[in-house]
């Protein structure tokens, strides 16, 4: 497992890192300016980690304003009240 000195989580790539990163959004509830909003590519170890300073994530300001976030944060709670029916 890839560490870092900083102790944030290591993504090895800008796009397994964006992935992650609107999956975070679609996991957890941020409130507005609060939360992750972009990566950087840290100098200590190289690889990528979330940042909550700068400009949004392209692909993340893309996901929020198509509406995306939104429709897959419904369709997770719905899959949750289904597993609980079995």
């Amino acid at each position: 497992m890839i560490t870092c000195v900083t102790k944030k989580k290591v993504y090895q790539t800008m796009d397994v890192a964006e992935d992650a990163l609107i999956d975070a959004w679609i996991k957890f509830d941020y409130a507005p300016n609060q939360g992750p909003i972009a990566i950087y590519r840290c100098d200590d170890c190289g690889y990528f980690h979330f940042t909550s300073k700068g400009i949004m994530n392209e692909k993340l300001a893309k996901y929020q304003t198509d509406g995306k976030i939104k429709l897959q944060k419904r369709a997770n709670a719905w899959h949750d009240k289904i597993k609980k029916r079995k």
